[in-house]
């Protein structure tokens, strides 16, 4: 079996991690390829609108449910814990699989810094391969990561994508 490609974008809460991911989304699909995009949500989230069947169902007890269409489904499932690696199972035909956050990952990452939303890495350095930011000169120079990684402007989207590609797709 082909390894799964997997990538992090991390960063800290409102770094801008959404909208780079839905930019590189753009420019994946423009090449062909198919990606999907984990997310981890630390609070719980509600994954289906009150009033609709699917969340009726979930509310008097179901441990699971699902709705599907002719292209698509979603799939609700109560389960203590799952990994990221699991979760990417149930796209078996991606080309790439984005992480939104996953900071402390074992998965290579970008991480975003962006001024006057955070002024240093948070990110495990052993995975982090490139930072995005929108730090002038000075400000990079003052920030404390590994030698050896490069920058990019956070709003070069075109640039990170081909770093991904380049480095991931070999």
């Amino acid at each position: 079996m082909e390894r799964k490609r997997i990538f992090a974008i991390s960063g800290v809460k409102n770094s801008g991690k959404t909208t780079l991911i839905c930019r590189l989304l753009e420019i994946f699909k423009d090449k062909g390829l198919k990606v999907a995009v984990l997310k981890h949500d630390g609070h719980d989230f509600v994954p289906d609108v009150p009033g609709t069947d699917t969340y009726c169902q979930l509310q008097s007890g179901a441990y699971g449910t699902a709705v599907f269409s002719a292209g698509k489904y979603m799939l609700v499932k109560q389960q203590p814990q799952i990994s990221e690696k699991e979760l990417a199972e149930f796209f078996p035909e991606a080309d790439l699989i984005l992480l939104e956050g996953f900071k402390y990952s074992t998965y290579p990452k970008i991480e975003i810094i962006r001024k006057g939303n955070s002024a240093e890495s948070v990110c495990n350095p052993e995975k982090l391969m490139a930072i995005a930011t929108n730090l002038d000169a000075e400000e990079r120079d003052a920030l404390s990561v590994l030698e050896n990684v490069p920058f990019f402007e956070l709003d070069n989207a075109e640039c990170i994508a081909e770093f991904i590609l380049s480095d991931y797709f070999r």
